[in-house]
């Protein structure tokens, strides 16, 4: 197999060998690849589908693919926020909930995934999002921030802080988001008649590597046991 040309990327070229021994790189010196793999191996991600109100009122609707919930008691998610095109450097979404101390996570599903994308563009600080791709806001029950309708689970937040992770250079900045989640919603026919969540019919969308998504269903849902 022939090596990758280094003009197409920066870091050293990586040549593929037939050898026992896999790949290593150190990711501050390049991994030699075309795209870089980090975001393929940590993988499959949950999409914080993030909604926030500016002071003046503008809805702000993003995806983050680098989000989670981190505890349960109380119960607390966090997403990290890239480097923004705003005068601060800033996202909007980080800009937001710093201002106003509140969002919500919307759940996204197979039938949203389209609008969920079309959210992901760059665009004015005075765009709504929601508005811009045809979703439905609806108000939320703690928090003065709308909720997406056609999500069925929402998860009203309270920002807890935000931290800063030390980065290569202002285009690397990254900011943790941590937040309380204050208030649930589940859609009534996702709970089972056993008090479960039916994840199958949920159809939750998750994040894989480069341009790459996968989805949850009945066929690829299975059980295990843990052990006492």
């Amino acid at each position: 197999m022939p090596s990758i040309e280094k003009a197409a990327f920066d870091g050293p070229t990586y040549s593929p060998s037939f050898k026992d021994t896999p790949m290593f790189y150190e990711p501050k010196d390049g991994h030699g690849l075309p795209k870089n793999p980090f975001n393929s191996l940590v993988i499959p991600r949950p999409i914080g589908w993030i909604s926030s109100k500016d002071p003046n009122g503008v809805v702000n609707l993003s995806p983050y693919s680098f989000f989670n919930a981190v505890c349960y008691r109380p119960p607390t998610v966090m997403f990290a926020s890239g480097a923004g095109s705003g005068a601060d450097g800033s996202k909007d979404s980080l800009r937001n909930i710093e201002a106003t101390g509140e969002f919500v996570c919307n759940m996204v599903t197979v039938e949203t995934q389209e609008q969920m994308n079309l959210t992901s563009a760059s665009v004015s600080p005075e765009t709504d999002e929601m508005e811009m791709v045809g979703l439905t806001p609806v108000p939320s029950k703690l928090v003065d921030v709308p909720r997406v309708a056609e999500a069925p689970v929402h998860l009203e937040c309270r920002h807890i802080k935000s931290v800063d992770i030390p980065n290569w250079g202002k285009n690397d900045r990254y900011v943790i988001v941590l937040g309380e989640v204050i208030g649930i919603h589940i859609s009534d026919d996702l709970i089972t008649e056993d008090g479960l969540v039916d994840v199958a019919k949920m159809r939750p969308v998750g994040r894989m590597g480069y341009n790459d998504y996968t989805r949850i269903g009945g066929d690829t849902l299975f059980t295990m046991i843990r052990p006492e």
